[in-house]
C-alpha cells in the first residue's frame, strides 16, 4: 500500500478510532483540548495503559504516546503495535494493516459511551445508535425470507427457529441505494433489554453493523437459561452469529441447552465488551469457541488473561508468538498458540475453556457447510492399494 493511499485513510480514521476498537475509554477528568487521554481498564477498577493523543480534532493529524514512557507514533503504528488484536488477515502486516483502516474508513463509527460529551466538546462525527433509524421486524414472521441467508450457511431451519426470539430483519431507512431488509443480530449490554445496535448480514457475503453500534459493552447474547445468571454453566463465545449458531447446531446433543448463553462479539472484542459479559454470568465458564486461525486462538489467549483482570501485550513473527505480561516475556509456536499452551508457563482460570472447530476448518461455520480451509483429496481405490502394498512392504502394523 502507498503512503499516499495511508493519509487518504487516516483522514478518516484517527488514533482515537483504534484505541477505542482495542478497550481504551476517555478519561474525562483529563479534559479534551490540544491532547486527551484514553486508559486501557483492566476489569478491576483499574487501568493498565493510558495513551496520551494530540491534535484529537484532526484525524489525519492524530499522534499519540503511552503514558508510561513507551513510544508512540500515528494510527498506523498502533495498529501494528496491535495487529493481532484485529480479525482482518493478510501476506504480511502492512496488508493486516491496510485492511484494518480500510474497514474502519468505511464502517460507522461505534458508540462507545462518550458521544455526548465529546460533541460538546467540539466532535461532530461521534453519533449513538439511533433505533428510530431501523424499520424492525421478527424473524420468526418472515422465516422463508431469513432461511434465504441461513440455508447457503449449513444451518438448518430448527436451529434458526431456537434463535428466532434473538433475531431480527432490518432495514435502513437512511439508507439511499439499498431499500430491502438484512438480517440482524441485536446487540445488548449483559442484563439489559435495550437493543444498542445491529451485526448486521446480507446476501453475497455482505456484513456491517448499525450505525453507533455499542461494540464496547454490547454484544449478541442468546440466553438459553431460566433468566438468573447465576444459574448459567456455560457462556460460549464465537466471532459472529453465524459461528455460535453452527457451533450449537453442530454440538446440541452435547450442550445442556438451559443452563447456556451464545455470544457473538462481532469479529474482534473490547476488553470490556468480554468482561462485562463475565462479571454479568459470574459462576459460569467462558468457552471459546472462536476460528482455528492464529487471530482466534489468540481471543481465546486474551480471554484467560482478561478473567483474572490481566493485559496481555502480544505480537507475533511468521513462526512465533511473544506474549508480555507483568514485565516477563513468553513465547509460543504460532502453530500451536492456545489456551492449551498458556497453561504451560501461567496459571490458566478453571472458569475458562476452549471448544474450536476440527481442526481442517477455520470456523464453525465452515463445518457446518464442511468447507474445509484446504480441499482434502478423497484416495482412489488404486492409490488405497498402492499405500497397503508400501504399509505392508514397511512392516507397518495395521
Amino acid at each position: 500500500m502507498t503512503n499516499a493511499s495511508f493519509k487518504a485513510l487516516k483522514e478518516k480514521v484517527g488514533v482515537d478510532d483504534i484505541a477505542y476498537s482495542l478497550g481504551y475509554r476517555l478519561k474525562r477528568e483529563a479534559g479534551v483540548g490540544k491532547y486527551i487521554e484514553m486508559a486501557l481498564p483492566d476489569g478491576r477498577g483499574g487501568n493498565t495503559d493510558t495513551l496520551v493523543i494530540s491534535n484529537p480534532k484532526s484525524k489525519v493529524s492524530q499522534l499519540y504516546f503511552h503514558r508510561s514512557g513507551a513510544k508512540g507514533g500515528d494510527v498506523v503504528d498502533l495498529i501494528m503495535e496491535n495487529i493481532n488484536s484485529f480479525s482482518e488477515s493478510g501476506k504480511d502486516k502492512w496488508e493486516k494493516a491496510q485492511k484494518v483502516m480500510a474497514k474502519f474508513a468505511n464502517e460507522p463509527i461505534p458508540d462507545y459511551g462518550d458521544s455526548k460529551y465529546l460533541e460538546k466538546a467540539g466532535y461532530k462525527d461521534n453519533q449513538p445508535f439511533d433505533p428510530k433509524r431501523w424499520e424492525v421486524t421478527p424473524a420468526a414472521e418472515h422465516m422463508h425470507h431469513v432461511m434465504s441467508y441461513f440455508e447457503p450457511r449449513g444451518i438448518r431451519q430448527e436451529t434458526v427457529e431456537e434463535f428466532a426470539p434473538y433475531l431480527v430483519r432490518v432495514k435502513d431507512l437512511q439508507a439511499k441505494n439499498y431499500d430491502n431488509f438484512n438480517l440482524g443480530f441485536p446487540y445488548k449490554v449483559p442484563g439489559s433489554d435495550e437493543v444498542a445496535g445491529y451485526e448486521i448480514r446480507g446476501y453475497k457475503g455482505y456484513k456491517s453493523k448499525a450505525a453507533g453500534t455499542n461494540s464496547s459493552s454490547a454484544a449478541w447474547i442468546v440466553d438459553m437459561s431460566d433468566g438468573n445468571p447465576d444459574n448459567v454453566k456455560n457462556v460460549f463465545f464465537g466471532e459472529s452469529g453465524y459461528d455460535i449458531m453452527a457451533f450449537y447446531q453442530l454440538n446440541r446433543q452435547k450442550i445442556e441447552k438451559d443452563s447456556s448463553v451464545f455470544v457473538s462479539l462481532g469479529g474482534s472484542f473490547s476488553n470490556q465488551q468480554f468482561s462485562g459479559i463475565m462479571r454479568h454470568y459470574g459462576l459460569a465458564k467462558a468457552v471459546d469457541c472462536c476460528d482455528n486461525d492464529l487471530n482466534g486462538r489468540i481471543y481465546g489467549i486474551r480471554m484467560a488473561g482478561l478473567m483474572d483482570g490481566v493485559h496481555f501485550n502480544i505480537s507475533k513473527t511468521n513462526e512465533e508468538v511473544h506474549l508480555t505480561v507483568k514485565g516477563q516475556e513468553h513465547v509460543m509456536d504460532a502453530a500451536t498458540a492456545s489456551i492449551h499452551e498458556l497453561a504451560k508457563f501461567m496459571e490458566v482460570n478453571p472458569r475458562v475453556a476452549e471448544w474450536k472447530p476440527a481442526k481442517a476448518f477455520k470456523d464453525w461455520n465452515d463445518q457446518a457447510m464442511n468447507k474445509p480451509m484446504e480441499p482434502m483429496a478423497l484416495a482412489n481405490k488404486y492409490q488405497r492399494n498402492e499405500k497397503l502394498a508400501e504399509d505392508r512392504a514397511k512392516g507397518v502394523k495395521l
